[in-house]
C-alpha cells in the first residue's frame, strides 16, 4: 500500500475514569501497523465543546461558522482527516453528549468521507451507540463502514490496554482495509467533482 490517508481516531468520551482512551490508543496502534494511514488521535477531552450552538447551520455557513477559538484545533483535525474512526462508549443506549456536540459543531468536515466505529461497554458492547451514530453520520453525507469493532464487557475482556480476544487484530484489519478503500475512492472523487450536498 503506497498511498496513505489521514485518519482521525476520535476519542468520544470525556467522562472521568473513562476507558475510551485505552481503546483509542489500541486502535491507533492497529492503524499505524496497517500502513494505509497517517494517524491523528483526536481526544475530545482536550477541547471545550459548548452545547449551545449558533443560529446558522454549519452546513451553510462553511468557513465563516462562528466556532469558539478553543475549538480551532479540533476543527482543523476534522477538516484535515480523510477518514475517521469514532471510538464510543454506550451511555443509556446511545453515545455521549460530547461526541454529539463535536459532530453538531461541524458539517462539511464529515461530508463524503468514510467513518468506522469502535464501541465498548457492557453486554451490548456499545452497539446501540453505533446504530444511533450511523443515522447521524448518514445525515451529514458521510459514508459509514460496515465492519466495525464492538467490545462487550470491556473491563473484563481487556488486559494491559489490549483486548484478550486473539482475533481482535484481524477484525481491526478488516475494518481498516475497508476504511482505506473508501478513503482512497472518496478522496479521488472529491478531487475530481465537488460533492453535491
Amino acid at each position: 500500500m503506497t498511498e496513505k490517508h489521514t485518519l482521525a481516531v476520535v476519542v468520544g468520551s470525556v467522562r472521568e475514569g473513562r476507558f475510551g482512551d485505552a481503546v483509542a490508543a489500541w486502535v491507533a496502534e492497529q492503524a499505524q501497523e496497517h500502513g494505509g494511514f497517517e494517524v491523528d488521535v483526536v481526544d475530545l477531552a482536550d477541547t471545550q465543546i459548548p452545547l449551545s450552538l449558533p443560529g446558522e447551520s454549519p452546513k451553510y455557513a462553511g468557513d465563516t461558522y462562528p466556532r469558539p477559538a478553543g475549538m480551532a484545533s479540533l476543527t482543523a483535525s476534522l477538516t484535515r482527516a480523510e477518514a475517521f474512526v469514532l471510538v464510543t462508549p454506550e451511555y443509556n443506549h446511545s453515545y455521549p453528549a460530547s461526541l454529539k456536540a463535536a459532530v453538531d459543531w461541524h458539517f462539511t468536515q464529515w461530508t463524503a468521507k468514510p467513518v468506522a466505529f469502535v464501541s465498548y461497554g457492557g453486554a451490548a458492547g456499545g452497539r446501540h451507540a453505533v446504530l444511533h451514530l450511523e443515522n447521524v453520520l448518514t445525515e451529514l453525507h458521510a459514508v459509514t463502514v460496515r465492519d466495525g469493532l464492538a467490545f462487550p464487557n470491556c473491563h473484563r475482556t481487556w488486559l494491559d490496554g489490549r483486548p484478550v480476544d486473539p482475533q481482535a487484530p484481524g477484525y481491526a484489519r478488516t475494518m481498516l482495509d475497508q476504511l482505506a478503500w473508501w478513503a482512497a475512492a472518496l478522496s479521488a472523487a472529491r478531487a475530481t467533482t465537488p460533492y453535491p450536498a
